[in-house]
C-alpha cells in the first residue's frame, strides 16, 4: 500500500495511469460494456462501481482542457431515459474539476471512441448507462 492512492485502484491500473499521456482517453465501463472485443487493454475491477472509481481516478489524473469536453458520457437509445447515476458522475467529476465539461456521444460512436482509448476498465455497474470516458490532461 502506499499512502494517498485510494485502495480501490489496483497496481495494474495506477500503472497505465502513470503510462497515459496528454490526450489519451481511459472507460470506465459497467458490466454490460463490451470492453475485450475492443482490442483495446482490459483491466477487470469486478465488485467495484464506477463512482467509487471514477472519484479515485480523478484524484490522481488531471483532465484535459485543451479539448472542448473532458468527459464522454454514452447517449441514450431511443425512448430510454437520462440515466440518474450520471448526475452522480457530474458531482463527482466536479468535485475535482470545477471547469470540467462532459459530452454526450451516440451509442455507436462512443463505441468507435473507446477503440482508441488507453484502457478500458470494466467494473462491477449495473446501472445502465454508466460508462464514462475520460480524457487525460497535463499536471
Amino acid at each position: 500500500m502506499l499512502k494517498h492512492i485510494p485502495p480501490v485502484l489496483s497496481p495494474d491500473l495506477v500503472k497505465k495511469l502513470m503510462e497515459m499521456g496528454h490526450g489519451d482517453e481511459i472507460v470506465l465501463a459497467d458490466a454490460n460494456f463490451p470492453g475485450h472485443s475492443l482490442g483495446v487493454p482490459v483491466i477487470r475491477a469486478d465488485g467495484i462501481k464506477v463512482p467509487e472509481l471514477l472519484d479515485a481516478v480523478c484524484t490522481l489524473m488531471p483532465l484535459d482542457h485543451y479539448n472542448p469536453s473532458q468527459y464522454f458520457l454514452m447517449a441514450t437509445v431511443g425512448d430510454d431515459p437520462t440515466p440518474p447515476i450520471w448526475s452522480t458522475y457530474r458531482t463527482i467529476v466536479a468535485q475535482h474539476d470545477e471547469e470540467a465539461v462532459g459530452e454526450e456521444v451516440e451509442r455507436f460512436a462512443f463505441y468507435d471512441q473507446a477503440r482508441s482509448a488507453a484502457l478500458v476498465v470494466m467494473t462491477g455497474e449495473t446501472a445502465l448507462y454508466g460508462n464514462i470516458i475520460l480524457k487525460k490532461g497535463v499536471v
